[in-house]
């Protein structure tokens, strides 16, 4: 194989839990279901700007893994945020507003149209919401407080970068930086949402109500609707990590769907910061790491998503860990296209799940253990583009706009 798909380390363990052979319990239903997933859908798809992302055919790459067929879910072109995250945070906040409306007493329809022209400003200006974030989710927050009439609070930890941090204070946010990591900055917006009456939407639920994460993964739940739509038959789905959410979403949908028939889900992980890996392998939420910092900021945390985890556990067939340098290398082998590819802009995290396959089949290992062969056909979940331009820049050796 060409040195164009240079080789990596990669760590693999196979969750001998899952059991999607089995429908999902209550419990897990009430976190998310095919009706919640399909409500989420009528309301984004009704927003300002709303298209799905493309499923980009990536024939050479296809070829050169031995592969029938690899295609890259580009949520780079996800509205005007660059991410999958934009489906998730604004749904939160949409539906949590509602919630407060009721509660003053508001009946009826309340249609997001009059949300976004105003209609209820006098009721939606003080609510406040805080997050925590990596850069992503927080621009979500921000962006559907904002359109929505409401007010936010991000927080972020002292190794998110400057740009992460202007691009989010771009849609208004009121911005705080703390010290420590992610899982700090999580524990820091709980605690000052609790004490200011502010409204959290936190995209991870530990150590605080499942409500708001749920309404979170269930935004996510297009990703792989519009996956459906394009593809409705890929043999695997490889979906990066952080808290899990995004692959919960995905695993959900795919249990709810299809169940024991359904594609091979791989969750890709930094070595890092390899909470879900860790997780699968003693069959618990691990203990969280006092160090998760990575490369792959937006995958940069130490613990799962308690919501998230029965999706994990039950219908995630396998996880695997990387190092940082080859989502570097994938995000420049994305940027230039290989044998006539499409180019895309994937960002740190974003150029996760090409790096994992790349390095899955470079490793005769893993690739048998994946089940990888001449008849696989692979989507890949590209997270994000360039939310940090200047990272982006500087490792691709030229910006976003020039690819």
């Amino acid at each position: 194989m060409s040195d164009a798909l240079p080789r990596h380390e990669i760590r693999h363990v196979h969750n001998a839990r899952v059991a999607r052979g089995t429908p999902p319990d209550a419990a897990a239903r009430a976190i998310l279901s095919r009706e919640t997933f399909a409500q989420a859908a009528a309301e984004i798809s009704a927003w300002p700007g709303y298209a799905p992302t493309p499923l980009v055919a990536m024939p050479a790459l296809a070829r050169r893994l031995g592969l029938a067929s690899v295609a890259i879910k580009d949520e780079g072109r996800r509205f005007h945020l660059e991410s999958f995250k934009a489906l998730g945070g604004a749904y939160a906040v949409r539906r949590l507003i509602e919630e407060r409306l009721r509660a003053k007493g508001v009946t009826g329809p309340i249609a997001t149209a009059d949300l976004v022209a105003g209609k209820y400003r006098e009721l939606t200006r003080d609510l406040v919401f805080a997050t925590a974030t990596d850069g992503n989710h927080g621009r979500s927050v921000a962006w559907g407080a904002t359109m929505f009439g409401a007010r936010a609070v991000v927080f972020i930890h002292e190794n998110v970068s400057a740009a992460r941090e202007q691009a989010i204070q771009r849609f208004g946010a009121e911005m705080r930086r703390v010290p420590g990591n992610y899982d700090d900055s999580v524990r820091i917006a709980a605690e000052e949402a609790a004490r200011n009456g502010w409204i959290a939407v936190a995209d991870s639920s530990v150590g605080i109500d499942a409500h708001a994460p749920s309404l979170v993964m269930r935004g996510y739940g297009l990703v792989m609707s519009e996956i459906d739509s394009a593809e409705p038959d890929p043999t695997h789905i490889f979906v990066p990590a952080g808290v899990g959410g995004l692959a919960a979403a995905v695993a959900a949908h795919v249990w709810e769907t299809k169940g024991a028939a359904g594609p091979r889900i791989v969750v890709v992980e930094p070595i890092r910061a390899d909470c879900v890996f860790r997780s699968v392998a003693e069959g618990r939420i691990a203990a969280t790491l006092a160090e998760s910092d990575t490369f792959m900021a937006c995958l940069a945390a130490g613990e799962v998503s308690p919501a998230a985890w029965p999706f994990l556990i039950g219908a995630c067939d396998d996880v695997v860990a990387l190092p940082d340098e080859a989502a570097a290398d994938a995000m420049r082998q994305l940027a230039a296209g290989l044998d006539g590819d499409p180019r895309i802009v994937a960002g740190e995290s974003g150029a996760a799940t090409t790096a994992a396959l790349v390095a899955a089949c470079r490793d005769e290992t893993v690739r048998a253990s994946l089940g990888l062969g001449a008849a696989s056909r692979v989507v890949l979940i590209s997270s994000e583009g360039a939310t940090d331009p200047d990272t982006y820049a500087r490792v691709v050796g030229q910006p976003a706009s020039a690819v």
